[in-house]
C-alpha cells in the first residue's frame, strides 16, 4: 500500500546559547501534520550548514519520510566533508521523530525496545566555568554534584591552545590543568567519577606524560589527548597511560570507526548523534563496538533535542557506559522543551511518548532565536 505523506520543507532552528556558539535545531515538516525534530549544532560553520540544509530540502520535498534508509542514502552523496554529514544527522533524526509519531510509539521502540529505562549522565562543566582558575573548576563541579550528578568532566587545559608550545617543552603549558584537576578531584571526594578532555591538544609523548602526572586524580577516562586521525598515536597512548582512554567524538558512519575497532585504540568510544550519521549509525557503531568488547559514551555537549537522540539510540544497546549533559550553560534549557528533560540524580529518564517525545517551546526559541 503507498503512502501518502510527504515531506513539505525543512527548516532550520537556531538559538543562542553563548559566545561559544548556537544550538541549531532542524525541523522536518510533512503534509500530514506531523513535524520531526532533530538537532545540528557545533558544526563550526552555521552558515554553511543552513546552507546544506536548504539543498536537503530541495531534494526531500515530496519525498516519503518514512522512507529513512533511502534518503538517507542519497544525502550521504552530497560532497560536504564534517558539515553536510552533521547536517545529514539532525534531518535523520527528525525523520525517526516524524516514523515515532506516524507509528504512536516511542523511536526506541522502533529500535525492538529499551534494554534500560534511565541513562546515567556526566556533567560536563567546561562551557559553564568562567573562572578558570582551579577553585572556579572546583566551585563548578562541587555544585553539580549537589545537583545529583555523580560524573564530572573537565577540559583543563586552556594554556595549550597554541601547537607551538610542543617546540618548547614548556611543562608550564600542562602544568596549570593538571592543577584543576587535582582541586577537582579534592573538592568532590573519591565517590565521584572525574573525566578530562584533552580537545586534542597535545602531542604523543607531552600526552603519556601529562596522563601519568594525572595518576592519583583516579580518572574515569583521558579524552582525545591527540587527534583522532591518528589512531596509532592514540593506540600508543592507551598503552602507555595508567587510565582509560576515549575518542572519536566527530567520526562519520561505521566504517570511519573501523581503525577503533580494528584494533583498540582506545577504550570507550564517543560517536556524536549529530556527526556520526543520526540515530541508526549511532546504534550500528554501538553494536560493532560491541563485538570487540568497546564500551560507547556518547559525545554531546549539546542541546536537550541531541540528548533525547542519544538516549533513544543508546537505551537499546547493552554496551552503554554513559551520556555527556552540558551542565549549566543557560539557565533556560529546562524551558526550551515541552516537556523538559526528565533528569533526577544524575540520570536521565527515556520518554516512552511517541517520537522523540519533545517538541521545541515556541514562546522560549522566540525569546532567543538567532536572527
Amino acid at each position: 500500500m503507498e503512502l501518502s505523506m510527504r515531506i513539505t520543507g525543512i527548516e532550520p532552528v537556531a538559538v543562542r546559547v553563548n559566545r561559544r556558539g548556537d544550538w541549531v535545531f532542524v525541523l522536518v515538516h510533512t503534509d500530514e501534520g506531523l513535524t520531526g525534530l532533530g538537532e545540528a549544532g557545533q558544526s563550526g560553520n552555521d552558515a554553511l550548514l543552513v546552507a546544506f540544509l536548504k539543498e536537503f530540502s530541495a531534494q526531500l520535498v515530496g519525498q516519503d519520510p518514512l522512507a529513512i534508509n533511502r534518503l538517507r542514502q542519497n544525502l550521504a552523496r552530497v560532497d560536504g566533508g564534517r558539515i553536510a554529514r552533521t547536517a545529514l544527522s539532525a534531518v535523520e533524526q527528525a525523520l525517526w521523530d516524524i516514523v515515532g509519531q506516524y507509528a504512536g510509539v516511542p523511536i526506541h521502540a522502533l529500535f525492538g525496545g529499551k534494554v534500560r529505562d534511565r541513562l546515567r549522565l556526566y556533567a560536563n562543566i567546561n562551557r559553564h566555568v568562567a573562572d578558570r582558575s582551579p577553585e572556579g573548576f572546583a566551585r563548578a563541579a562541587k555544585q553539580a554534584v549537589d545537583e545529583g550528578f555523580t560524573a564530572i568532566k573537565l577540559a583543563p587545559f586552556d594554556e595549550l591552545r597554541e601547537r607551538d608550545h610542543v617546540r618548547t617543552g614548556a611543562q608550564a603549558a600542562w602544568r596549570p590543568g593538571v592543577a584543576r584537576v587535582e582541586a577537582v578531584r579534592r573538592a568532590v571526594g573519591d565517590a565521584v567519577d572525574l573525566m578530562v578532555d584533552c580537545h586534542a591538544r597535545m602531542e604523543t609523548s607531552e600526552a603519556i606524560t601529562v596522563g601519568r602526572a594525572m595518576v592519583d586524580c583516579d580518572l574515569m577516562w583521558y579524552e582525545e589527548p591527540v587527534k583522532h586521525t591518528f589512531p596509532d598515536q592514540l593506540a600508543r597512548i592507551s598503552q602507555a597511560v595508567p587510565m582509560p582512554t576515549a575518542s572519536a567524538e566527530s567520526i562519520f558512519g561505521v566504517e570511519g570507526f573501523r581503525p577503533f575497532l580494528l584494533e583498540r585504540v582506545v577504550d570507550v568510544l564517543m560517536p556524536d548523534v549529530k556527526h556520526c550519521g543520526g540515530l541508526a549509525e549511532m546504534r550500528a557503531i554501538a553494536e560493532a563496538a560491541g563485538l570487540c568488547n568497546l564500551l560507547i559514551a556518547p559525545h554531546n555537549p549539546s542541546g536537550p533535542v541531541a540528548t533525547a537522540a542519544s538516549a533513544h539510540a543508546v537505551c537499546t544497546i547493552p554496551n552503554f557506559l554513559i551520556l555527556e549533559y552540558a551542565w549549566g550553560e543557560v539557565d533556560w534549557r529546562a524551558e526550551l522543551t515541552e516537556p523538559g528533560e526528565a533528569i533526577r540524580d544524575g540520570y536521565l529518564s527515556v520518554s516512552d511518548a511517541p517520537g522523540l517525545g519533545y517538541h521545541l517551546n515556541p514562546d522560549v526559541v522566540a525569546a532567543h532565536r538567532v536572527p
